[in-house]
């Protein structure tokens, strides 16, 4: 096995709760991360690591396979992806498959297709890179950011207070969205950057980030 599509979709969302699944624009949201995978026509398997049986079943409708479950040490609130991420790849190695590549897509990644994996998937190649990261870019220059001191305004950098904005250095964030990996060295901070477009990314953490989510969804699929 070369190419393997990890989609992490437990089961405990509290803010929204079952948002992994819960109904966005007329599909379950993990369809839209399990859709943009089999488009991509770039992995050999798709999976989705989970600890929720009804999570299993609606992933295995739309295509994806659900091999094992996670485990309850990495189901809580407190594992991480790379822990998630480390499991999977040694639950594959004791089946006697040995992907050289992982890629990690979050489950709730509505703006997510199977352009933006390839094109992703072929720059991270080329790159010779560990590993490629999606970043958005900061609307706002944060070498202008405030901070608040004792009730009071204060620049964060005080030293870029009237430098003009085109002057700064373009500052990036994590879009949240996938993430490519050599599972040689998962561990790396050989990472490439791939520019994402603000409008493609958005967290959904609260109803206020799906409700948004819905609105961009709509305007997008308008133009």
């Amino acid at each position: 096995m070369k190419n393997l599509a990890i989609i992490t979709a437990r089961g405990g969302s509290k803010r929204i709760p079952r948002k992994n699944i819960k109904e966005f624009m007329g599909k379950p949201m993990i369809a839209y991360a399990i859709d943009a995978c089999i488009k991509a026509n770039i992995f050999d398997e798709i999976m989705v690591s989970t600890d929720d049986d009804e999570i299993a079943s609606i992933a295995k409708n739309l295509g994806a396979k659900v091999p094992f479950m996670r485990s309850i040490k990495n189901s809580d609130d407190y594992a991480t992806t790379n822990d998630v991420l480390i499991e999977v790849v040694d639950k594959y190695r004791s089946l006697g498959k040995n992907p050289s590549v992982i890629c990690c897509v979050y489950p709730c990644v509505p703006f997510l297709n199977g352009d933006i994996l390839r094109d992703a998937y072929d720059k991270f190649i080329s790159s010779g890179a560990d590993g490629l990261t999606p970043v958005v870019k900061f609307s706002f220059p944060i070498q202008r950011a405030f901070r608040i001191v004792d009730g009071f305004l204060r620049y964060n950098e005080p030293q870029n207070a009237l430098k003009r904005s085109q002057d700064l250095e373009p500052m990036y964030h994590d879009a949240g969205m996938f993430y490519f990996h050599k599972t040689s060295n998962i561990n790396s901070d050989n990472i490439m950057p791939y520019i994402i477009d603000e409008s493609l990314a958005q967290d959904i953490d609260t109803m206020e980030d799906w409700n948004m989510a819905q609105i961009k969804f709509k305007v997008k699929n308008e133009l």
